[in-house]
């Protein structure tokens, strides 16, 4: 015979039951003349909604379907599943193998005849407490939140850790990698740049290791909690047996609290980055991207090239020969080829290298306009548009501190440059992030 315990939480008198459910079937098997021990199967702390995270209970079921266990004893229905159907399925399971489950409080032994008939209406019983303390738990969560109080998980929240009253406390050396990034974001760079930039230089996450996720850092840059506010009840728990929660679109009441924590970023610098998410969005839309997340070096104008003439993008391809001379890279309207009978784009290609040097002429013509630019520029910095007035305060910035360049920089180029724009007249328009454009000639 074995035996299976469980408490539900991990309060210190739940444990005190635990332990004494564990000595007292110990004692109760060895002692008794018609069983031999089969050992004492005991989950401490774990719901007992579902049989998912039970590893004793699990491991308890693997022993009986090896035929180690002939019978197992446990105090209730409620402490062997309060689910109905994991509980009617395990019962029966058991029994198919000859293996009878006796549970003290009901008296009742699943062998007997009658004893699926109880224990079918009292696992109902069980299940129905069960979903009244999940409702009482929701309800009392709630009304904390209606009154602003908050508990945060900081486990996995890059930035912050927790003081001993539980409030959130900023993590200075996690707060300089959140800082980057979000400037980063605003610098020009995209989320799946900022990752692999992270990872190469081997940044550690919140968990210590240095693997970054494009997802994760598109998160964190929607994450009001870094601008010190809090949204609550962004999920919500569908089925209180199976514990699946959704997303909050409108079905429940959601509660914000402002100014809960210290924030680590400025409210204008995120409202900043969530307008600039906005503008990359309606840039793809418009242009037919699958999204606008720039490349590495290698490839720093993947959805910035445009056509002139059809406003679709363009993609890089590679015209290859056997000659390594005449192998170049260029780029092309992707609606050059189209389905038979179709008309294609006919705009012209452009050479990589066109594009590296058109950027370097641009810049070193802003530079030697630094007058003009930077009058203009200042001009922006009383906008109410958050996004305008941090762009042009990065502007002035760059050609402040800017030098002429005989070589392609892809961090000022992130930083200044929205789309390069081919034109069949042999003319390519630089849009910089300000609308300004600058028509440039290309070299025949």
């Amino acid at each position: 015979m074995a035996a299976y315990c469980r408490v539900s939480t991990d309060q210190l008198e739940q444990l005190s039951s635990y332990e004494a459910q564990v000595e007292y079937y110990t004692n109760y098997i060895s002692n008794h003349p018609d069983y031999v021990l089969a050992g004492i199967y005991a989950d401490e702390g774990i719901s007992g909604t579902n049989t998912k995270k039970r590893e004793q209970f699990n491991k308890m079921i693997v022993d009986c379907l090896d035929r180690k266990i002939d019978m197992i004893i446990t105090k209730s229905i409620s402490r062997f599943a309060r689910n109905t159907l994991d509980c009617l399925n395990y019962v029966r399971q058991l029994k198919d193998l000859g293996i009878g489950v006796i549970f003290e409080k009901e008296n009742i032994n699943t062998l007997d005849g009658k004893g699926e008939v109880l224990l079918s209406i009292l696992s109902s019983l069980a299940q129905d407490e069960s979903r009244s303390i999940s409702e009482n738990s929701t309800w009392g969560i709630r009304r904390r939140f209606e009154q602003g109080k908050v508990a945060l998980n900081h486990t996995k929240f890059l930035g912050y850790d927790k003081d001993e009253d539980g409030n959130l406390i900023i993590n200075e050396k996690q707060a300089k990698i959140v800082k980057r990034i979000f400037t980063d974001y605003l610098n020009g760079k995209g989320p799946n740049r900022i990752a692999r930039e992270l990872e190469a230089e081997g940044v550690p996450n919140w968990n210590g290791k240095t693997k970054w996720y494009e997802g994760s850092i598109r998160n964190m840059l929607k994450n009001e909690k870094y601008k010190g506010d809090a949204l609550l009840q962004k999920t919500y728990t569908v089925d209180y047996l199976t514990k699946k929660r959704v997303a909050n679109t409108g079905q429940i009441p959601r509660y914000y609290v402002e100014d809960n924590h210290p924030a680590i970023i400025d409210k204008d610098m995120w409202e900043a980055v969530q307008l600039e998410m906005e503008r990359k969005k309606s840039f793809a839309e418009k242009h037919g991207f699958r999204r606008v997340d720039y490349g590495m070096d290698d490839n720093p104008f993947a959805s910035k090239v445009i056509c002139g003439d059809c406003g679709g993008a363009y993609g890089r391809k590679v015209w290859n020969s056997n000659d390594d001379r005449f192998r170049r890279r260029v780029w092309r309207c992707n609606k050059r080829y189209v389905k038979k009978g179709e008309k294609g784009c006919d705009n012209t290609h452009i050479n990589d290298e066109v594009l590296y040097q058109i950027f370097m002429n641009v810049f070193n013509t802003i530079l030697e306009n630094k007058d003009y630019f930077t009058q203009k520029w200042r001009e922006k910095l009383s906008s109410e548009n958050l996004l305008e007035k941090y762009k042009a305060k990065q502007f002035i910035e760059i050609i402040t501190k800017g030098e002429p360049i005989t070589e392609f920089d892809a961090n000022l180029f992130f930083a200044l440059v929205e789309k390069m724009t081919v034109l069949k007249e042999g003319m390519v328009i630089v849009t910089l992030l300000d609308g300004t454009e600058i028509e440039c000639v290309i070299d025949k």
